[in-house]
């Protein structure tokens, strides 16, 4: 896979399912996060350079569960090593500050 990321990345020990807020489905998972960004892994293509609202919950700092809503646009895919999924590349256009400290501490908490 081509390195297109901006900033540090940790990837996601559990599932994290994504939500397209618009449609109410479930889009794929968070592969691994980054303050400005994310790997989904999707079971289906995303059009090329796509806006979405999108949200996903994140265990905050207090230990309770925390839904992330954040608007993002698609930069890249590729096919993933499975038959019929994808990776795709997703940079966070919008986010509350609320958000962005929800992410930067469960960042924070993971280990290498």
């Amino acid at each position: 896979m081509n390195e297109h990321r901006r900033s540090p990345r940790k990837s996601a020990y559990v599932t994290i399912p994504v939500m397209n807020k618009m449609t109410g489905t479930v889009m794929g998972r968070i592969g691994n996060l980054s303050a400005d960004g994310m790997l989904m892994v999707c079971d289906q293509q995303v059009v090329d350079g796509a806006l979405f609202q999108l949200g996903f919950e994140l265990v905050n700092g207090h230990g309770q569960p925390q839904m992330i809503e954040v608007g993002a646009q698609e930069m890249w895919q590729e096919r993933a090593n499975v038959p019929g999924q994808f990776w795709a590349g997703f940079h966070f256009i919008d986010i509350s500050n609320g958000d962005l400290e929800a992410i930067e501490s469960w960042l924070g908490n993971l280990s290498d």
